[in-house]
């Protein structure tokens, strides 16, 4: 049975598609208590069952990123606030390798945090 879920992920166009199935294998890969739920029709992923990040895509570019829950907590250079008041994203470019280093590195601190 197809998901909604499941269905975001696929509709995507490639390399798009490839980089947003590869984050969402690292992140739920990343520590057992990280569970992923279609919630505000978007992946989400939770840590212990409280919100910690999700995926997207750009809405003038469609690069993908990720969006860190307590972002504005997390110290990393990587990480973009904009114009929101809680969460900082980071830009993923799908035509390169995922910076597993930094991605790992921002997850950890955002992890400490729950």
């Amino acid at each position: 049975m197809m998901t909604e879920l499941n269905t975001y992920y696929i509709s995507q166009e490639e390399p798009t598609k490839s980089c947003l199935l590869a984050l969402r294998h690292f992140i739920l890969d990343f520590d057992p208590a990280i569970t992923e739920s279609w919630t505000h029709r978007m992946p989400m992923f939770r840590y212990h069952g409280k919100l910690f990040c999700y995926l997207w895509t750009d809405k003038k570019s469609y690069t993908p990123y990720i969006g860190i829950y307590k972002g504005t907590e997390v110290d990393h250079p990587e990480l973009i606030l904009g114009a929101r008041k809680k969460m900082k994203i980071m830009y993923i470019d799908p035509e390169q390798d995922i910076p597993v280093n930094k991605l790992q590195a921002i997850l950890e601190m955002a992890r400490e945090l729950y």
